[in-house]
């Protein structure tokens, strides 16, 4: 390899990394600023976005965590349904919602719920829970996810047009995956790339 295909292959390297880091970055700093300004106005209903359903044979901290903000929104009066977005896992073959609803009821919650159960990702929580809240009267939504998502979660709303439809604010979910580093720099690690995946849809 000459010293010139050397030098550019570091400086593609390079620039790789500062552009990952740079999300990174902008990714945390989001999720703390959200998780320091909770939702304020009360709305129709918290979507709860989907995540794997079950983890080492018990159900997934982290989706259990946005199932409870959810509660923790309803107990406030700040939204009157839970919305729980999520299809079938591929690891489990578990339905997410599915798996959101049967904690919802386990801890106590007595609400109304309405179950998006077919999404595989993000933009289909939005664009397949969409019709469901349209179809039931729903204006306003407050959409729950954990902190590092919000950031990616943010911007599908913008690119798909749901915020035309639905006056939205979001509330980050301070799950136990969050407070764990592992979780953390898996978000880290994640992110980056699902934020650069979706960027070529928009």
């Amino acid at each position: 390899m000459s010293p010139a295909l050397r030098r550019g292959l570091w400086g593609a390297l390079l620039v790789f990394l500062l552009g990952y880091l740079s999300i990174s970055f902008t990714v945390w700093r989001h999720a703390r600023e959200v998780l320091a300004h909770p939702p304020q106005r009360a709305a129709d209903v918290a979507l709860v976005l989907g995540n794997r359903a079950y983890r080492d044979g018990k159900p997934n901290p982290c989706l259990t965590g946005r199932v409870d903000a959810g509660i923790a929104l309803a107990k406030a009066g700040l939204v009157q349904k839970l919305v729980f977005s999520g299809g079938v896992d591929s690891e489990d073959g578990r339905i997410e919602a599915e798996v959101m609803e049967r904690h919802a009821r386990a801890s106590g919650y007595a609400g109304p719920l309405l179950l998006e159960p077919r999404s595989q990702t993000t933009l289909e929580n939005l664009s397949m829970s969409g019709p469901l809240m349209q179809a039931g009267g729903v204006s306003s939504v407050i959409i729950v996810s954990e902190p590092y998502h919000l950031w990616r979660a943010e911007r599908l709303v913008r690119g798909s047009g749901f915020d035309r439809i639905f006056d939205v604010q979001y509330a980050a979910a301070p799950t136990s995956c969050w407070q764990r580093w592992g979780m953390v720099f898996k978000g880290a690690l994640r992110e980056p790339f699902a934020i650069v995946k979706n960027a070529v849809h928009f």
